[in-house]
This record gives C-alpha cells, sequence and structure tokens, in this order.
C-alpha cells in the first residue's frame, strides 16, 4: 500500500509500504475516503513547530471499514466512520472518565500522524489502510446524510472547538462568547464561534486581523470584529484563544468576566507569564491542554446531522488524492483531501 510520509519542512513523498494485518479481535481496518489537515500541519510544513518528521503523517479523517475482528460489534463492513486521532481502550480509568487522550494502555500521547510526539509505530490516516486497534472503543459511525468531507476534521480540530465552548454553555446557557482567532489554531477558534452560535449562546464575537477568517466567522453566523488581538470588546463568561502567543493569551484572560472560563486552544511554545491575582480575584477558571477528542465526537455529529452547525464553511480548499501533496504544500487554513 502506499502512506504519505513528511520527511521535512516543506517535503513530503508517497512511499510504499506493507498493509497492516488484524492481529487482534478487538482491531479494524479502515480505508481513509476523507482526510483534513489539523491546524498544527501548517506550522509543520513551513518549519514552525517541532515536529520536522520523517514520520508517517495525518491524524484528522473520515474512512470506510474494510474489516473488523471477531468481537468487534458497533461498526461493520462498509460503515463510515470518524477516526479519532487519539488511541485509546475505552476500558482504563482515564478512558472510562472521558479522559481519552490520556488512555493508559499504552505510552502517553499515543496517536496517528504525530511523529515521535504521538509514537510511531500508529501510522499516519493518509495512507491506504489503516489498523485500529480498538475498533469498538474508538470509531464513531456517521450519522445517516452526513457529508465524510464536511466532517473530516471531527477526528481532532472540530472536537477541540468543542471543548471550548460546548460543556461551558451547558453550565451557563445563553451565555456570551468571545474568541480571540489567529494563525496558530485558526480552524479551532472558528470551529468554536460556529459551535458557540449552534448551541444558543446569546452572542458570539469572534475577533481576529484576517480578512479571511473574519469572512467566515460572519457565514457561521458569529460577529466579526477586525482588531489586534488585545483589542478590547467586553468582558464575557466565555473566552477562548486561538491566535497563539503571549499577547492573546493575556487578552483572553483579562476579556473574561467573575466566573468566567478562559480557554486556550493554542499551542504555546514559549513561557507566558499569567496574571494570576487578577484572574484569583476574578474565580476565572483557565484551562489549557490537548482536547480529548472521542467522547465530543457524536455529538459535534448530531449537529451538524440536525443541520445545527456546519463544519464544511471553514473548509478553505478541497482535492483530490492525487493533488493532496501540492495542496498540502500550499498550507490552506483548512484543506480536505477525497478519494
Amino acid at each position: 500500500m502506499q502512506r504519505l510520509m513528511l520527511t521535512g519542512p516543506g517535503e513530503m513523498r508517497w512511499e510504499e509500504h506493507p498493509e497492516p494485518e488484524l492481529t487482534g479481535p478487538n482491531q479494524a481496518l479502515v480505508r481513509p475516503i476523507a482526510l483534513a489537515t489539523c491546524d498544527i500541519d501548517p506550522a509543520v510544513l513551513r518549519g514552525q513547530f517541532p515536529l520536522p518528521g520523517p514520520y508517517p503523517f495525518g491524524h484528522e479523517g473520515v474512512a470506510e471499514v474494510v474489516a473488523v475482528g471477531d468481537d468487534v460489534r458497533t461498526v461493520a463492513v462498509g460503515d463510515r466512520v470518524v477516526v479519532p486521532f487519539q488511541i485509546s481502550c475505552g476500558t482504563c480509568r482515564a478512558c472510562l472518565r472521558g479522559r481519552t487522550g490520556n488512555c493508559t494502555s499504552h505510552p502517553r500521547l499515543s496517536s496517528f500522524g504525530l511523529g515521535q510526539l504521538g509514537g510511531l509505530d500508529w501510522g499516519g490516516l493518509w495512507a491506504d489502510l489503516v489498523l485500529i486497534p480498538h475498533a469498538d472503543a474508538m470509531l464513531v459511525p456517521l450519522p445517516a446524510g452526513v457529508d465524510p468531507v464536511a466532517v473530516a476534521s471531527a477526528s481532532d480540530n472540530i472536537p477541540d472547538g468543542y471543548r471550548a465552548v460546548g460543556p461551558q454553555l451547558a453550565d451557563n446557557p445563553g451565555a456570551e462568547v468571545l474568541v480571540i482567532g489567529g494563525p496558530a489554531a485558526p480552524s479551532i477558534g472558528l470551529y468554536a464561534a460556529g459551535l458557540a452560535v449552534a448551541l444558543g449562546a446569546a452572542r458570539v464575537v469572534y475577533l481576529d486581523d484576517s480578512v479571511e477568517r473574519l469572512e467566515i466567522a460572519r457565514s457561521l453566523g458569529a460577529e466579526a470584529i477586525e482588531g489586534a488581538r488585545d483589542t478590547r470588546v467586553g468582558r464575557f463568561p466565555i473566552t477562548v484563544e486561538s491566535a497563539g502567543g503571549a499577547k492573546a493569551l493575556r487578552a483572553a484572560i483579562d476579556a473574561t468576566d467573575y466566573d468566567g472560563v478562559a480557554t486556550s486552544v493554542s499551542v504555546q511554545l514559549g513561557e507566558v507569564p499569567l496574571p494570576i491575582f487578577d484572574m484569583y480575584t476574578r474565580c476565572c477558571t483557565f484551562h489549557t491542554g490537548r482536547a480529548h477528542a472521542r467522547p465530543a465526537i457524536p455529538v459535534v455529529l448530531d449537529l451538524v446531522a440536525e443541520g445545527r452547525f456546519d463544519p464544511s464553511l471553514v473548509t478553505t480548499r478541497t482535492a483530490t488524492w492525487d493533488e493532496a501533496v501540492d495542496a498540502l504544500l500550499e498550507t490552506p487554513i483548512k484543506l480536505v483531501a477525497t478519494r
């Protein structure tokens, strides 16, 4: 079979690789049919993120099940499924608590397509076939009528956007939301804005200096405001920082209201001082870290199936399988490749 390898900044190639085989009764083999870029992929391809390769590429996508082990019950051959990017067993204490990104049955951070960071043995999703170690725990069937291309990013970035607003709005229905958008996690910030609208936020403000991202935010139903990352636009019970850097992170925290929740979905590669005393006086909750994607996937798929949220509005480029490498090297906000 063929799989796509990232060999260095701006360098990718297809390589021949032995086909994976079922070796356990809980496993499945899937054939990816719609693959998406993650927000860190453009930075990796530009040499701006410390994940240089070589490694099998890709960790977001929808696939078709082509084989299942004897004990698999929740998916069958022919099903179309979202493949979570993190490896999770579904039975350890962390998985049972919904912390599937910290599954204790495998080495920490185990995931598809993230090189040494996630473990090379899992491979990447940009391949002809992929082995799923825990099919019942991991794979999420696509609801009827949902386009695989629209939800190709449901493996990671869409759930990442959901975790920044969904639980918070459940605790504070109808709250106002601020998303500080930017280049570090551009699609996650946009997904967060669109999901906040879908979940009934009274007001969703999306602040950014990119005309392209502002237009997407408007199409998702958010109030788009052009400005610098630290432009003061009020105080909000729920804030999301997706721009990257200390300036945006501090701005999100400063904009968080009393008893509010600020979530950073970007990866901060440097040290960032926090205004702890101000956060203390406002009882401000701050959260950062990887999203536990698997528990949120059914929720976001239902929102899409119900017509309340359209993630395809965030996709800025689609390509065929044969066009994939050239399209990837153009580093669009969100690329989806299909076959």
